[in-house]
């Protein structure tokens, strides 16, 4: 059976120009199709990975179109009323990312999702539609055609929701709004997913947010379910100039971030001076640990990290991009 898989991806490369990697990692696909196929799994069970792998490969090749623009996925209730302070501020929002050139992700249904596309507009919006007995058609303000996929799984949803985006604005919602929030934080505070700012967007006079801090404080913290520091990767705000702000600043210097053994590489825009970085190992001292901080190249910070504190080093973000202020 190897060597049928081998002679199939000879095949392929015929037609298509295939990388070492990408040749390694269809191999493992088909490897494993031949695996099912000896195996006795039930087929409704075969039938629910075949859907889930397609549902994903969709997703991500409606996103490839659009790999070069930063992505928003804003999140919220689906019952949230066209006459809503909440919909507007929504369909504000949407519009001022838009016109900084910013795609808008939604879930393509109603409510806050609706005000997101209405906001961006069709050309700036990709909806991640979810299919259900009781609702949900994509809205009105969706390219159905182009920039929409509907998927039958929640769990390979959350995926395209979360997955390409480089920044979440969440408003009030019910259980599949915070199945939504707790989903990103979770891959934040793991390591799943890389850094990215989450905001909790309300009106000035809303309760939602803050009722919902005091059940995280008194309920979770309180209990020692999470560190008091998970927290640093929620802000809440109360008007689109703040929230853009935000958003804004978590990018003003910080860029990217990946692992190469014991260190942490985190990219800049500006290079810290030797004042920064001292600043720094007295801000956030947790990191300074080994050879400490210090500059590898005039863009790239290196700092000790063992793979975990995901939390804390959103502190390293909010130090840095606070240099460039």
């Amino acid at each position: 059976m190897a060597s049928l898989i081998e002679t199939l991806l000879d095949d392929i490369a015929e037609d298509t120009a295939l990388s070492d990697d990408r040749r390694a990692l269809l191999h493992d696909l088909l490897a494993r199709v031949v695996a099912v196929a000896e195996s006795d799994a039930e087929t409704k069970n075969l039938r629910v990975a075949v859907r889930a792998v397609n549902e994903l490969l969709e997703a991500f090749n409606l996103f490839e179109k659009w790999s070069d623009r930063s992505k928003m996925t804003i999140f919220g209730s689906a019952r949230t009323k066209i006459d809503s302070p909440l919909y507007e501020m929504t369909r504000e929002l949407a519009r001022a990312m838009a016109e900084r050139q910013w795609i808008i992700i939604s879930g393509a249904g109603p409510g806050i999702m609706e005000a997101s596309a209405r906001g961006a507009g069709m050309a700036n919006t990709l909806g991640v539609n979810i299919q259900l007995p009781f609702e949900q058609n994509a809205n009105a303000y969706i390219d159905t055609v182009d920039n929409l996929v509907t998927m039958k799984y929640f769990f390979t949803r959350k995926v395209a929701l979360t997955r390409p985006s480089n920044a979440f604005v969440v408003l009030p919602g019910g259980l599949g709004t915070m199945d939504e929030l707790f989903e990103v934080l979770t891959l934040l505070d793991t390591g799943k997913t890389t850094p990215a700012p989450v905001i909790l967007l309300d009106t000035p006079d809303g309760l939602f947010w803050k009722q919902w801090m005091i059940f995280i404080d008194q309920g979770i913290v309180r209990n020692h379910y999470v560190a008091t520091d998970d927290m640093f990767l929620v802000r809440l705000t109360t008007s689109i100039a703040d929230t853009v702000e935000e958003i804004e600043h978590f990018y003003s210097n910080y860029r990217d971030f990946a692992i190469e053994g014991p260190r942490g590489l985190m990219s800049l825009h500006h290079a810290p001076t030797p004042e920064q970085l001292d600043e720094l190992r007295v801000k956030v001292p947790m990191f300074n640990e080994g050879d400490g901080y210090r500059v590898e190249n005039p863009q790239t910070l290196s700092f000790d990290f063992d793979g975990r504190n995901y939390s804390n080093l959103r502190q390293v973000i909010d130090v840095v991009n606070d240099w460039v202020d």
